[in-house]
């Protein structure tokens, strides 16, 4: 199963990201999408789930979904410290069993396996800012194994 994972697109969706997903079984967006518009245009790609990031006020979305596959969980929340998980994060991460953790927030592409978790961040979508690197993401998952590639935008 292939899955693509954007982030932080701030209201402005690639076309690149069409060819990129292209094939793709799911999409997850990790928060700060913009505008409910985003979601519609993924859509057209292939199912989405996504969540509220901080600059998401008002948009109809849950800080944390779940989105499982046969073979792998993936929780997916905006803002996620690998590190040092708050209280909240820990207790749904005993309750839930992820074997990912999928997000955004901090605009840099970011994959380490803690304990049995993969902490994913595909990097920041959204327009062009000078200085900012802009990558999405393709989740491969086969053979019970999550590989991935960071795609520059």
């Amino acid at each position: 199963m292939k899955i693509g994972v954007i982030s932080d697109t701030h209201g402005f969706l690639d076309p690149r990201v069409e060819i990129i997903f292209s094939g793709v079984q799911h999409i997850l967006h990790a928060g700060d999408i913009g505008e409910a518009m985003i979601e519609l245009e993924l859509k057209a790609i292939a199912p989405v789930t996504v969540v509220l990031g901080n600059t998401d006020l008002g948009l109809p979305y849950r800080l944390t979904e779940i989105f499982a596959t046969a073979e792998k969980k993936f929780l997916v929340q905006h803002i996620v410290n690998p590190v040092s998980p708050d209280e909240k994060l820990q207790a749904r991460l005993m309750r839930d069993k992820p074997d990912a953790v999928i997000f955004g927030h901090t605009h840099k592409k970011y994959a380490e396996t803690i304990g049995d978790i993969l902490f994913f961040n595909p990097g920041y979508a959204g327009k062009f800012r000078p200085g900012s690197e802009r990558s999405v993401a393709i989740l491969h998952v086969e053979d019970g194994q999550i590989r991935y590639d960071f795609i520059p935008l």
